[in-house]
């Protein structure tokens, strides 16, 4: 990668307001710069987490508190490979906060590399679902 970053801490999984999606807030430093930066990333929940989780996945049934930890494990995996692929896209060259919508819209073109990711990471992810989510 030509700009590597750091990812110094991440909160979420944010309900945004007005919109069915998840957000998680990553603060991130590169070598070059001289403090962190903020980047909110969207992850929507019907285009990408339900992708993830009925397609690729195919998971079903769970208890109620078993979804809601699978969905908390899925979103914050697509949120982080998505800021993986903004900054390969150089999305964080000249902005210092940023926000990086679901890739749905006009960031479609970002999205068979997101899915290309999720069927190269499906045994692996089915397999921190077993581990944790005892599913």
């Amino acid at each position: 990668m030509a700009n590597p970053l750091t990812i110094l801490h991440i909160s979420g999984p944010f309900r945004e307001p007005r919109e069915p999606a998840f957000s998680y807030d990553f603060a991130i430093q590169r070598s070059n710069w001289s403090l962190p930066h903020a980047v909110r990333v969207k992850v929507a929940i019907a285009e990408e987490l339900d992708h993830l989780k009925t397609k690729i996945l195919e998971l079903q049934g769970g208890s109620p508190g078993q979804q809601l930890l699978i969905s908390q494990l899925l979103t914050k995996h697509i949120a982080t490979h998505k800021l993986q692929i903004a900054n390969e896209e150089n999305m964080f060259n000249e902005r210092l906060d940023i926000l990086v919508e679901p890739f749905a819209g006009p960031l479609a073109h970002l999205f068979p590399r997101l899915e290309t990711w999720m069927n190269d990471s499906k045994a692996a992810l089915r397999q921190e679902i077993r581990e944790k989510v005892r599913l």
